[in-house]
């Protein structure tokens, strides 16, 4: 396994002008990285070429792999323009990760409000969904790239409807990032959706989050769950989920590729995110 950072961890030194891209990716490496995941929000890498090459030049020189290119997506379009033209967007992403050099991306698919959410839109949206990620696992497969989605955006959250989404695309290079914390989004339990999961993924990240219970108005940092409960970044291992438990499954199965570290808490970004490197080593040691 290869520990390593997703860039989106230190997006608000980035944002704040504390760090730029090459400075993220030195900051890694003396932190004991050993990769990247690279999450340019809303930066358009395809239409920076120089900042694609400081990109690649720097990771080579810090001996920091790019492991990931992870974008949004989201094929619920409104006619068959709209989503042929998503298709077509996220085809031409697949192209900056080639450039950068990376083996696998993750592209959202689908995100709706809470309310509709339902089973039955989730039954009813799926052909879409299958139709969109074969076409863009088609067209990486020529690179080499694997694609996946993420367990995210209440929708696509839960661990069975993300392996009804894999299995129904059937492709050997379409997958799964298994993000162990998005789960709770949709009051999942992170031990078992995992355990469920993690034969389909190409990449895992490590988040942890606070858990209460719903109907308290906690304030600034706080969102709800699928059902109501108030979830909150947190440093890795400081936060409720059983983040050992979860480690040990990772390791019990054999998975062998990239671990992206994911800060999102209230703590400043680089502080978070060295302690949650320092735990994660020792929790898949």
């Amino acid at each position: 396994m290869k520990i390593g950072l997703s860039s989106y961890s230190l997006s608000r030194a980035i944002k704040a002008g504390e760090l730029d891209w090459s400075g993220a990716i030195r900051w890694i490496a003396e932190n004991g990285g050993e990769h990247m995941e690279v999450v340019p929000l809303q930066l358009k890498l395809a239409e920076d070429e120089p900042l694609l090459t400081a990109i690649v030049r720097e990771a080579k020189e810090s001996g920091i792999a790019l492991s990931s290119y992870t974008i949004g997506a989201n094929f619920l379009a409104s006619d068959e323009a709209a989503f042929d033209a998503e298709v077509q967007r996220v085809m031409r992403e697949v192209d900056v990760a080639v450039a950068l050099g990376v083996s696998l991306m993750r592209h959202d698919v689908a995100s709706r409000p809470i309310r509709e959410t339902t089973v039955a839109q989730f039954e009813e949206d799926l052909p879409a969904l299958v139709q969109a990620c074969q076409t863009v696992a088609d067209y990486a497969a020529k690179f080499g790239i694997v694609t996946s989605v993420e367990n995210h955006g209440y929708h696509m959250q839960a661990s069975e409807r993300v392996q009804r989404l894999v299995l129904a695309v059937d492709r050997a290079n379409f997958r799964t990032t298994l993000d162990i914390g998005n789960f709770l989004c949709v009051d999942e339990d992170p031990v078992a959706a995992v355990k469920n999961n993690l034969p389909l993924a190409s990449m895992v990240h490590f988040k942890d989050f606070y858990r209460r219970p719903p109907k308290l108005s906690l304030g600034q940092g706080w969102f709800p769950s699928k059902a109501g409960y108030q979830l909150r970044g947190a440093i890795l291992g400081h936060g409720d989920i059983d983040i050992p438990a979860v480690a040990a499954l990772v390791k019990e199965s054999g998975y062998d590729g990239f671990i992206s570290l994911e800060f999102e808490g209230m703590e400043e970004c680089r502080t978070g995110s060295a302690i949650g490197l320092e735990n994660l080593r020792r929790f898949l040691t």
